[in-house]
C-alpha cells in the first residue's frame, strides 16, 4: 500500500514549528511497514527549512520516505506542471484523523491484517460486529428474539 503518514503530532509530539518528541513506537511501526513492503509518504503542512529539518529527523532514526508531500519523489521538478497536493495513497495516518490517533501498534495490527478500525475494536470486544450477517428468513419467523 501507499501510506501517507502526518509529521506533528504523528510522528512527533505537537511542538511546531519545533521538532517534539517522538511518540513511542512510530519509528520502529514506520520501519516495520517498509519492511513489509509498503510505500510511506511523509504528509505535512511543514515546508522549506523546517520541512528539510523534519525529513532530516525522521532519516536520522532509520526512516526514508518515498516521497515527501507528493506522490512521487521527484515530482516537482517539471514547474511547468501544476499538481495538486492532494495525495493517492491507501491509507493516511494522522492525528486529526476522527478519533484520533491509535496507538502505533493498533495501527501495525490494522495495516497487516487489513482490516478496519471497527473489526479491530470488535475484535478486542468494544464494540459490536460491523458487519454482522443478515438473518434468514426462517429464523425471523421462528428464531429467538433478542
Amino acid at each position: 500500500m501507499v501510506i501517507a503518514v502526518d509529521f506533528d503530532g504523528t510522528i512527533v509530539e505537537h511542538r511546531y514549528p519545533s521538532i517534539g518528541r517522538e511518540i513511542p513506537f512510530a519509528f520502529a511501526t514506520l520501519k516495520m511497514l517498509q519492511r513489509d513492503g509498503h510505500r510511506l509518504i511523509l504528509w505535512t503542512v511543514r515546508e522549506g527549512a523546517l520541512l528539510d529539518e523534519a525529513v532530516e529527523f525522521c532519516r536520522e532514526r532509520g526512516v526514508e520516505f518515498f516521497a515527501v508531500n507528493s506522490n512521487y519523489p521527484d515530482e516537482d521538478e517539471d514547474r511547468t506542471v501544476r499538481r495538486s497536493r492532494k495525495l493517492k495513497a491507501d491509507l493516511f495516518i494522522d492525528d486529526c484523523q476522527v478519533g484520533g490517533l491509535p496507538d502505533w501498534g493498533v495501527i501495525y495490527e490494522l495495516v497487516s491484517q487489513k482490516i478496519s478500525y471497527a473489526e479491530y475494536l470488535h475484535r478486542q470486544g468494544l464494540a459490536p460486529d460491523p458487519n454482522p450477517q443478515p438473518r434468514s428468513l426462517w429464523s425471523k419467523i421462528f428464531g429467538k428474539k433478542k
